[in-house]
């Protein structure tokens, strides 16, 4: 760390001129253990899921809205795909738990557990048997991409409901209570805003303290939200930068986070969404977003628009000159 910094300090700039860049800068150093960093074949999964609990009128949105916007995915139509594209980052989504039998997409990943998970607010949302799979296909897909050459990966969502998981997950993982976490989701009004807080503080109340990281994915988690975690503990383990997404990706990072502090070291955190408990999430993470647009959307959207600002600490670690290298004198 020592030569890193050295080497930030050295270029022809003011001492910490360039901001959260240096930051950036340093960080994917110490990851790559190299003073001459590289991003190599960057790749962001969507992990789409439907839940039970959109069946108990959680969202704006019925849960048919997820399978078509994996089939707009598909498409390219949506905005993940247009950022995409437009920062040549590939891109594939992973039905994770969607209530529809795709047909095969190069762009889709098969790891179905069961189409949707169950209703939290009546039952455990998924038995121990589908986490523990769960964990296993995420890692399997990570070890596959990794092989591709990928050092880079961002993780984006699709889910109706899902930020109803994400709250109960937050909730059951910290100190902070339900409604502080509760946000409007894809877009409720006040009045079904209040409908969803009263409505997850009884599936609350309905489940036992989870004892772990692994009871409270099964009281609440969706199949994506599970598989996500996997993913990103998976990627920590091949020593991939993890770009963390929203709300919901960042639900799934605190579940590895717990599993497995360390993966704090190769994570990057994307931006600050416009939901409601997402910033109190990341105050509680110590976390320092790149972007705040006031997003909402998910997607693994964060993570494609803060990728060329990654892209750019990278580039003057690696191309901009020093002062003894150009002859510039330095401070006296």
């Amino acid at each position: 760390m020592v030569e890193i910094q050295r080497k930030i300090d050295l270029k022809t700039k003011p001492l910490g001129s360039l901001g959260q860049l240096e930051e950036l800068a340093a960080q994917i150093c110490s990851i790559q253990n190299t003073l001459s960093p590289a991003l190599k074949n960057p790749h962001i999964l969507v992990f789409a899921g439907d839940h039970g609990i959109a069946q108990s009128g959680v969202s704006a949105y019925p849960a048919e809205v997820t399978p078509q916007m994996v089939l707009n995915f598909l498409g390219g139509g949506a905005a993940i795909n247009v950022f995409s594209r437009q920062h040549k980052i590939k891109f594939k989504i992973v039905d994770s738990g969607v209530n529809y039998d795709f047909q095969f997409h190069p762009d889709l990943i098969n790891a179905k557990i069961a189409k949707g998970t169950k209703n939290f607010l009546f039952e455990e949302a998924m038995s121990h048997e589908q986490l523990l799979i769960c964990f296993e296909k995420s890692a399997e897909i990570i070890q596959q991409i990794s092989e591709s050459g990928c050092n880079i990966i961002g993780f984006g969502e699709m889910g109706i409901g899902n930020t109803s998981s994400a709250s109960l997950l937050m909730s059951s993982l910290t100190s902070i209570s339900l409604e502080n976490y509760i946000g409007k989701g894809t877009g409720l009004n006040d009045e079904q805003l209040h409908q969803k807080i009263e409505i997850l503080k009884q599936a609350q109340q309905n489940h036992a303290k989870p004892e772990s990281v692994n009871e409270a994915l099964q009281f609440f988690g969706g199949f994506e939200i599970a598989q996500m975690c996997g993913a990103m503990l998976e990627a920590y383990r091949q020593n991939m930068i993890i770009l963390v997404d929203g709300f919901i990706a960042t639900a799934a990072y605190l579940c590895a986070f717990k599993i497995d502090e360390a993966i704090q070291k190769n994570a990057i955190f994307c931006h600050q969404s416009n939901e409601k408990g997402h910033i109190k999430m990341l105050d509680f993470l110590n976390a320092k977003p790149v972007l705040n647009l006031n997003l909402r959307l998910g997607e693994g959207t964060g993570c494609a628009l803060a990728y060329p600002i990654i892209e750019s600490a990278v580039n003057f670690m690696n191309e901009m000159a020093s002062f003894e290298s150009a002859g510039v004198s330095n401070k006296v």
